[in-house]
């Protein structure tokens, strides 16, 4: 009696479940895929490409020597000077963190907050 009464209720913009015999012949994947194919796609936002490199290239107040420095000694000898500074500059942050008792995680935050410092200040350039 009750199953009687919940299949007589009816719900205000509710769909019918197809039958077993509708979703042997095919009329419902026919119908689920009409009213898929009739939606409008919304388009996608194009997305900047990835860009490599120093955001704040050519600022900062120390850029303009970077790049007199870097156009007297040349790029490759210029690279392989900076990467020493920047291998140097790593290893006093490791041992002020060991001397002041940082771990891991904490120097790893110095090291990136200094390379975000060197971007501003144009050391990158």
């Amino acid at each position: 009696m009750a199953a009687a009464a919940a299949s007589s209720v009816s719900l205000p913009g509710a769909r019918a479940l197809p039958t077993w015999s509708s979703s042997v012949s095919g009329d419902s994947h026919s119908l689920a895929l009409s009213s898929w194919a009739a939606r409008p796609r919304s388009a996608r936002p194009l997305r900047a490409p990835a860009r490599m490199g120093n955001v704040n290239e050519g600022k900062g107040i120390f850029a303009p020597v970077v790049v007199v420095v870097r156009n007297i000694v040349g790029r490759k000898r210029f690279n392989q000077l900076r990467g020493k500074a920047i291998a140097l500059h790593s290893q006093v942050i490791t041992e002020f963190c060991k001397t002041i008792g940082a771990d891991a995680k904490q120097r790893q935050g110095l090291i990136r907050l200094a390379k975000k410092n060197g971007e501003k200040l144009g050391f990158l350039a």
